[in-house]
């Protein structure tokens, strides 16, 4: 089959390259003038299948509620906020129910504990090389934190995951950059978990898909998309294309898109924040990637260079930068590892919208209109569950059963 696919974020170069990997002509649109120019671009880089749970879950809404209370808080709400933003909070409300969380836990866990097995066979039979280290490390600052926590261990426990409690000592010598000033409880090492530079893999990735034939469009916008057979998409320039089957991995403008085809998805955008710089001093940097428990920032290693990622913000606009979030990130990463990276110049500074669905996974398959395909609401969790659903999706096209239990991941969740 001629398939397309709109979106080259890292959702849309893996769909692209198990589709063309499986024998199809595949043709990638993307508004941007280069892959994993949106969500993709700058994110922690966190791979840590025990720990992609849904945002939906009991206790939440007060937590976030508190939150909005601190300085540095890891959730924030965005001004201005839309009718859709609070449409949105609301199906967010009625998803922390524990039954509706246990059962979309369970949906991620599994695609992401898949996810990973499919990111090592890629990066191993086509030896890619992108920074990455292995080795993932929780760390507490208090008791409080400590205990605060415990309900996120019975989770890792469920799962299967390995980990380890440190304290202090032992978590030095796991990361020995660790400030000698910062006087912490302890850790949870994770040994399994690993953090990779996400836009590297998808220029690589995405090298290997063209030479599968893989036809990329740069620059092209998408005005419209109608229903097959055969499925056909007309762009902003005025040209139209038909296909066989069309794959939307166009994150938040998935939803503008799908629209006028009656498929209403309760997309939003929850904003993430980053900072990247050059390494100063090998010495004083970590080694891999931790996340601080209290401010829900991760710190990582990216070869030659650290990238700080946090914050949660629900509403606003893309554009405007919230100082007080880039501000956490530089705090965060002064407590724990100060010295270790060049703060002088060339700092970047990145705000990413993260696509989401009220409960938690993505849409994975056909979307009930023929000829268009769903992957797409990922969340934060893109990078992590990018690889699994691409092949699940391609094993839907073919006909084939995915090695993965896929029940609620498709477009009737969201129907019900």
């Amino acid at each position: 089959m001629h398939i397309a696919i709109i979106g080259a974020g890292v959702v849309g170069i893996t769909t692209a390259y198990e589709l063309a990997a499986d024998g199809h002509q595949v043709t990638v649109f993307e508004r941007h003038t280069a892959a994993a120019a949106e969500t993709s671009f700058a994110n922690a880089g966190v791979v840590a299948p025990g720990y992609v749970t849904p945002w939906a879950a009991p206790g939440m809404p007060g937590k976030v509620a508190r939150y909005l209370l601190k300085r540095h808080a890891p959730v924030t709400l965005g001004w201005p906020l839309g009718a859709r933003d609070l449409a949105w909070m609301a199906r967010w409300l009625r998803a922390c129910k524990l039954d509706t969380y246990l059962a979309n836990r369970a949906r991620m866990q599994r695609l992401a504990f898949y996810s990973r097995d499919r990111l090592h066979q890629l990066t191993q039979d086509l030896r890619l090389a992108y920074d990455r280290s292995d080795g993932y490390m929780v760390l507490l600052r208090s008791e409080q934190d400590a205990r605060l926590v415990e309900s996120g261990l019975q989770v890792l426990r469920d799962a299967g995951v390995r980990f380890a409690r440190l304290d202090a000592a032992a978590a030095r010598q796991v990361e020995p950059a660790l400030s000698p000033d910062m006087d912490f409880h302890g850790a949870i090492q994770l040994p399994d978990d690993e953090v990779g530079n996400c836009r590297q893999f998808c220029m690589l990735l995405k090298a290997e898909a063209q030479g599968l034939g893989v036809d990329f469009q740069f620059g092209s916008a998408i005005a419209r998309v109608e229903p097959g057979p055969p499925a056909t998409l007309r762009l902003a320039d005025g040209t139209v294309r038909s296909f066989d089957a069309l794959v939307c991995c166009a994150g938040l403008g998935s939803a503008q898109l799908l629209r006028p085809l009656g498929l209403r998805l309760p997309l939003a955008a929850v904003y993430g924040y980053s900072i990247t710089a050059t390494i100063r001093e090998a010495l004083n940097a970590p080694r891999s990637a931790v996340m601080d428990e209290r401010y829900k920032v991760a710190i990582s290693r990216l070869g030659q260079r650290v990238r700080v990622a946090g914050s949660a913000e629900i509403g606003g606009r893309p554009d405007l930068h919230r100082e007080a979030a880039v501000q956490t990130l530089y705090k965060v990463l002064h407590d724990w590892f100060p010295g270790a990276a060049s703060m002088q110049a060339g700092v970047q500074v990145w705000k990413g919208a993260r696509p989401m669905l009220p409960d938690g996974p993505p849409v994975l398959g056909a979307s009930g209109i023929p000829g268009v395909w769903l992957n797409l609401g990922h969340g934060s969790s893109g990078w992590a569950l990018s690889c699994g659903s691409a092949r699940v999706l391609a094993d839907q096209i073919a006909g084939r059963t995915p090695a993965v239990d896929t029940e609620g991941l498709g477009i009737e969740r969201l129907r019900r």
